[in-house]
């Protein structure tokens, strides 16, 4: 499998092409130029939640991101959006693993401690209170 940080859209589905539908609509499903995993689809998801086009992806294929405009006008920039979509759930992904790769399990499974908090409790011990 190719790597995450060069997921790209590569074009339509070749089986679903653009169509313009009975409701006045125009469906588009952009491939991607390889299966993402499930939690880039997730994180994906959310992303896109928060963007103009109602937009999705499944994260059991991991391959197609559909979405649909009103008029053909529209397909360019949906495309941009998309394209900064996909390059921001990249960073955000990899963020995410590389975060969850820090984390270390101390005094058993049931307490964990990220990087932030170790640090913190670091600075919180070092603190020398006077009695008045």
């Amino acid at each position: 499998m190719e790597g995450i940080s060069d997921l790209r859209i590569v074009g339509f589905d070749a089986e679903r092409p653009p169509m313009i539908q009975p409701h006045p609509c125009i469906d588009l499903i952009f491939e991607l130029n390889h299966e993402a995993p499930p939690g880039w689809c997730e994180e994906f998801n959310l992303l896109a939640s928060q963007r103009p086009y109602s937009v999705k992806i499944d994260p059991e294929t991991g391959l197609f991101i559909e979405t649909w405009v009103k008029k053909p006008a529209e397909i360019e920039k949906v495309y941009t959006t998309l394209k900064g979509t996909v390059q921001e759930c990249i960073t955000a992904y990899i963020n995410k693993l590389n975060a969850k790769a820090n984390i270390k399990v101390v005094d058993g499974p049931v307490k964990v401690i990220s990087p932030a908090q170790q640090s913190l409790n670091e600075a919180v011990s070092k603190m020398n209170f006077e009695e008045a």
